[in-house]
């Protein structure tokens, strides 16, 4: 077991907004630049039981242009890191600076979800890599088609890569919540990838076989989740886990304790840990 304490709300202004006429309810942080770095959650938090399903009509989908960080030294390597719902690139490119001292070669890119209609959030747009019904039932009546879709989106994203001269095999999909579920996703794909990284997410379309390709089948993957998640809980990560490694995946699992739906420094050491042997 990991020990992790994070000081996520220390310091920081608290801000519950409830916006009349629509609805939504939202936790809104005034963060500090120093204490920043630790909350990269889902920024909109939705406390909500199931909701039907909204109907969605046919609609273009915006894929605005990635943050890339380029690398100091020769592209060899490439980590891709996916944001949760409702937040953006923008809300994970700090790793990229984190990370960067270590990986001199590595380029990270950071993509933007497009605006969708999101059925927990009332029906209303916000940027999604799928959209979400339920938190209590998170792998129950999914959205396939979304889910697909973005799988589709960040194969694009590495087939780029593997054009620039990367190999697949130094390239890791990283993501978090939402993210990590389409990074789990990836595993899917018939391109070999260097690794792939889930934190406080879990495997979606899990009925769905196969889970992995054979070309993924031996594909590092690291899984981490804090056991005091409220948003994303942690039996669904961990039964995601559990079913990867009883399948016969190279996976491992860190659990974070009293940590909630968010990330803290010794996750972020863990996760490097696990990419530099891949990317370096």
């Amino acid at each position: 077991l990991m020990y992790c304490i994070c000081s996520i709300y220390g310091g920081n202004v608290l801000v519950l907004l409830v916006l009349a006429g629509f609805g939504e309810i939202m936790l809104a942080r005034s963060l500090s630049p120093l204490s920043s770095k630790f909350s990269h959650s889902n920024r909109p938090r939705f406390y909500s039981s199931h909701r039907a399903r909204v109907g969605h009509t046919t609609m273009a989908l915006n894929y605005p242009k990635p943050i890339e960080l380029n690398p100091s030294g020769q592209h060899t390597s490439t980590f891709i890191m996916l944001h949760g719902l409702g937040d953006s690139g923008d809300g994970w490119s700090d790793i990229g600076y984190m990370y960067r001292a270590s990986l001199p070669g590595t380029k990270f890119i950071f993509p933007h979800a497009p605006r969708r209609p999101i059925t927990l959030n009332f029906g209303m747009s916000m940027p999604g890599w799928y959209d979400i019904a339920s938190l209590e039932d998170i792998q129950g009546g999914e959205d396939a088609s979304g889910l697909w879709e973005s799988q589709r989106y960040v194969g694009e994203l590495i087939r780029k890569e593997i054009a620039a001269g990367v190999p697949a095999t130094k390239i890791v999909v990283g993501g978090f919540s939402q993210g990590g579920a389409v990074a789990l996703m990836m595993l899917r794909s018939d391109l070999q990838l260097g690794g792939v990284v889930a934190l406080s997410g879990y495997l979606p379309l899990h009925k769905e076989q196969p889970i992995f390709s054979e070309a993924n089948a031996k594909t590092p993957i690291l899984m981490c989740h804090g056991d005091a998640d409220q948003t994303v809980a942690f039996e669904f990560g961990h039964r995601s886990f559990q079913l990867l490694s009883s399948l016969g995946a190279n996976v491992e699992f860190q659990r974070y304790l009293g940590m909630g739906h968010s990330a803290c420094q010794k996750e972020f050491d863990d996760v490097l840990d696990f990419i530099k042997p891949v990317l370096s």
